[in-house]
């Protein structure tokens, strides 16, 4: 099968579907959703966002030096849509979508989202001005995972979480995991034990 060449552009799919909580002295709470979010260091553990200079969450983010990124689940896309789609210059999103700002105790400012899976606080390191958008790198200063995901083998049950994905303009869920990191040399009662779970 043959390709055909395209002007280049962000066709990375798919990527993680997130809302970014923010906040500064005397600046209320905000979400923003963000299509380009994702790791970028192990030790220290570390992420990057990538945000519009126009949008009302870039100078909050840029002076409080600081951002929540909030995993979504299935049962969140509809209101994280409408995050995205409305500024909240004109809106209160947390009180108009129903969502809870929980403090977190590693940030000063930024609250994360209660209904939200799990997040991640983060704190700026650098800010890098690319063109279209400033891309912050930042390091994960403290995480939350809600309670009734947490397995006995001290795991996330990132199925039970039903996250959700953005593709190419489309918001996805995830199907139950179908391979794991190494199953491809995986003894076979590995494989039965990994896989076969219900």
């Amino acid at each position: 099968m043959s390709f055909i060449n395209m002007k280049p552009g962000t066709l990375l799919s798919p990527t993680p579907v997130v809302m970014v909580s923010c906040a500064d002295a005397g600046v209320a709470p905000n979400i923003i959703t963000i299509a380009w979010v994702g790791t970028i260091n192990s030790d220290p553990p570390m992420v990057s966002i990538s945000v519009r200079a126009a949008r009302h969450s870039y100078d909050i983010i840029k002076n409080s030096g600081e951002f929540v990124v909030n995993l979504v689940s299935r049962e969140l896309m509809e209101v994280t849509d409408l995050c995205g789609v409305k500024s909240g210059r004109e809106m209160d999103k947390f009180a108009e979508n129903g969502l809870t700002p929980v403090p977190v105790p590693a940030l000063k400012y930024a609250p994360a989202i209660a209904q939200s899976p799990a997040y991640l606080a983060c704190k700026v390191t650098q800010a890098i001005d690319l063109g279209s958008h400033t891309m912050f790198l930042s390091e994960i200063v403290d995480m939350g995972i809600r309670e009734d995901l947490m397995q006995d083998s001290g795991k996330i049950d990132f199925v039970k979480a039903d996250l959700a994905a953005y593709c190419h303009g489309e918001y996805t869920g995830l199907t139950a995991p179908e391979g794991f990191f190494g199953y491809s040399v995986a003894r076979p009662e590995v494989l039965k034990r990994r896989l076969d779970k219900k």
